[in-house]
């Protein structure tokens, strides 16, 4: 009797173990649509130094341009925006991670230079009227 309700539970988890592991990779999947299909391009590059916006950008222009910052504007960053998609050609912070990162062109993302305090953030601009409901 005992060694009958021991497969009983045995059978209990691996089926709840199953049931988890679709339930997660069915949550995986939707999170994988969401941010690489559904999830529109850009059309404006926002660039931060120190928490200040440095300059908008429109994301369909090929500009490169230098962007100083530190004090004194000793630390150098380079961005690059070419066929619709916005990258870091060069910094000159110690690690060079945020040139390594891949070009960025979808709503929301964005590439960061940490040690030169720079963000280069791709966004959509509102074509709507920005007025709230007026009485």
């Amino acid at each position: 009797m005992i060694m009958q309700e021991n497969k009983d539970i045995k059978k209990l988890r691996a089926r709840n173990d199953v049931i988890l592991i679709i339930a997660l990779l069915l949550a995986a999947g939707i999170a994988f649509v969401y941010l690489f299909v559904f999830r529109g391009k850009g059309n404006l590059v926002k660039i931060t130094v120190d928490g200040e916006l440095y300059g908008t950008y429109d994301l369909s222009s090929d500009i490169s341009q230098d962007i100083r910052s530190g004090k004194n504007g000793q630390e150098l960053n380079r961005f690059v925006i070419s066929d619709g998609k916005v990258y870091m050609e060069h910094a000159s912070c110690p690690d060079g991670i945020c040139v390594s990162h891949r070009a960025i062109f979808r709503d929301g993302e964005s590439i960061v230079c940490l040690p030169n305090r720079v963000v280069i953030t791709v966004v959509t601009e509102d074509k709507t009227d920005s007025a709230d409901i007026v009485a």
